[in-house]
């Protein structure tokens, strides 16, 4: 074989390298993002909430009537309790995201950045409608996570409303 043709045919350094961040990996990730996020709201819920739900399964032991007020007690912890969690999911996503990283902390582990469809980082506010498109993608049965295993740059429906990409580093 002629050595012009021998350099002319150069492997690519890239064969079976994946560009986007397929459904698998951004699954790992979200994971490992979940028990980043479980390790700050557990002892927050048993802070907040645990005290009050002790005391009612207390009083169910008892055949007691829980009072009202504890009751109310325990509702009011649940939802302030919700809704801390949910602000604080929202912020680390959306702060992570936006940042120098441009990714979470599972993201981040597995190579995984966010970027908008010119390769760019985003900003805040499209990080957040990132965010909020998650909870519809969730809503259609899992449907718009799903769709990253089927379209050809791995985005999710959230990915397509905020026009963002998932790539490798």
């Amino acid at each position: 074989m002629a050595p012009a043709a021998v350099s002319a045919y150069a492997p690519s350094t890239t064969f079976g390298v994946q560009e986007y961040g397929g459904f698998w990996i951004r699954l790992v990730a979200t994971l490992v993002d979940r028990l980043v996020i479980g390790a700050v709201a557990v002892p927050i819920f048993v802070t907040m909430v645990l005290p009050s739900l002790i005391k009612l399964i207390h009083e169910a032991e008892m055949n007691h009537e829980p009072a009202p007020e504890l009751i109310a007690s325990m509702v009011g912890a649940s939802v302030f309790y919700g809704l801390i969690v949910f602000v604080g999911q929202w912020l680390y996503e959306a702060l992570m995201t936006c940042s120098s990283w441009q990714a979470t902390l599972g993201k981040r582990l597995l190579h995984l950045i966010v970027v908008d469809e010119q390769g760019q980082r985003i900003t805040f506010g499209r990080a957040t409608g990132r965010f909020f498109a998650k909870i519809l993608s969730s809503l259609i049965l899992q449907i718009g996570f799903i769709m990253v295993a089927f379209t050809d740059r791995k985005q999710g429906l959230h990915d397509l409303m905020a026009h963002t990409l998932v790539k490798r580093m």
